[in-house]
Parts: C-alpha cells; sequence; structure tokens
C-alpha cells in the first residue's frame, strides 16, 4: 500500500502548483478580509443588500432544487458523497486525490467551524453563518474532481485552471445559491465559503503529495 501511494499520481498536477498557489493566497485575503468586515455584524450592505432580497425565499419548485443541494452539504448527504467521490478515486488509482477528498472536505468544513463563532456572524438572530461551511464542502468536492480531471486529461496550465476555477465557481455558485435562497446564509457567506474551499484543498493536496513522496 505504501508503494502505492508513493507511485500514484500526484494530488496536484504539477501545472496548477504555482497558479492554485497564488489563488489561494487570494481566496485567503478575502476571506480573511470579509470576516474582518462582517465581525459582529450581521447588517445588509453592499453585495448581502443587492442580491439577498432578490434570492432569499425561493418557491417552488425552485426551492425543491435548493433543498437537494442543500442535502448534498447536510452530514448525511456529505458523507455519501465524499464516500462515493473517493471510492471512485480509488478505483481508477488515483489514491492520492481519494486521500484529499476526504481530507480536504474536513479540514475545510473545520475551518469554516472554527471560523464561525471567531467572527460571531449571525442571521435570523442566533444563527452563526460566516463562512458558509455547505458552499465550502460543495467547493472543495468540485476542486478535487477538477484536479483530477485536469491531470488525467493532461491538460495545460491555462486549460487546466480553467476546468479547476470553472468547475469549482460552478459548484460554490450552486451551493451557494441554494443555501441563500433557504435563508441560511447571506451572499458574503457563501462567498466566504468558497474562498475557504479554494484556500485549504490546493494546500491540502499538495502537503499528501509530500507526505506521499517520503513513504
Amino acid at each position: 500500500m505504501r508503494q502505492q501511494v508513493r507511485t500514484a499520481p500526484a494530488a496536484l498536477p504539477a501545472v496548477l502548483r504555482a497558479p492554485l498557489a497564488m489563488m489561494a493566497a487570494l481566496a485567503t485575503a478575502v476571506l480573511v478580509a470579509l470576516g474582518i468586515l462582517h465581525f459582529h455584524d450581521s447588517g445588509l450592505t453592499g453585495l448581502d443588500a443587492a442580491v439577498l432580497p432578490s434570492i432569499d425565499g425561493v418557491r417552488p419548485p425552485w426551492r425543491y432544487v435548493a433543498l437537494v443541494f442543500d442535502f448534498g452539504g447536510e452530514p448525511l448527504g456529505s458523507t455519501i458523497l465524499v464516500a462515493v467521490i473517493a471510492a471512485v478515486c480509488f478505483l481508477v488509482h488515483r489514491i492520492r486525490a481519494a486521500v484529499v477528498t476526504v481530507l480536504g472536505v474536513v479540514v475545510t468544513v473545520a475551518v469554516t467551524t472554527v471560523l464561525k463563532p471567531i467572527v460571531g456572524r449571525t442571521i435570523h438572530g442566533e444563527f452563526l453563518s460566516y463562512p458558509s461551511g455547505h458552499t465550502a464542502m460543495a467547493t472543495a468536492l468540485a476542486l478535487v474532481i477538477a484536479l483530477v480531471l485536469a491531470d488525467r486529461l493532461g491538460l495545460g496550465r491555462a486549460a487546466a485552471v480553467v476546468v479547476v476555477l470553472g468547475l469549482a465557481l460552478v459548484a460554490g455558485v450552486a451551493m451557494g445559491w441554494a443555501e441563500v435562497a433557504l435563508g441560511a446564509h447571506y451572499p458574503t457567506d457563501a462567498v466566504g465559503g468558497f474562498c475557504a474551499a479554494l484556500a485549504v484543498v490546493p494546500a491540502t493536496a499538495w502537503l499528501v503529495d509530500r507526505v506521499a513522496a517520503r513513504l
């Protein structure tokens, strides 16, 4: 097993190391900046004031769509998704990617969980909201899938960046929309969750590669 991990394809393709490192740094800066901006402040300003009224309280059938997305971020739904994606990665001999699927989601959600009481932003008066763990989880899974696709397709740097950020953005927007539509988060909470995943997953993949190379 140790030999399989050491010789397995990299979790973070070489062509993406530099661009994702820069994007992770930018995402971290945005995550922190939004946290400072909304520190113990639950008022509607800027992006939240512009977007929230048009999305919050969506009606059927779109509400049902939002609930399906939301289930994917709940403990049961996320466990199923992580297990399925990790299993697929393992079956196609992407052992490092399978590890990142689990570890990346766990660390990403842990970061959002720790940040919520620190920032202290609430919605509906009592629920901690920044950053969105659901959005972070969805984005993290999309990033793992995108990293595998970019490597298997042998994409160059520019195309790989487009694929990775494109899939991450689609997943983040979809889950972020669902959370805002269901009244669980502000739009900037979703942005924070997206940035949390973008900061954590590439770093986790890089760390897994480093550890695997030393086995």
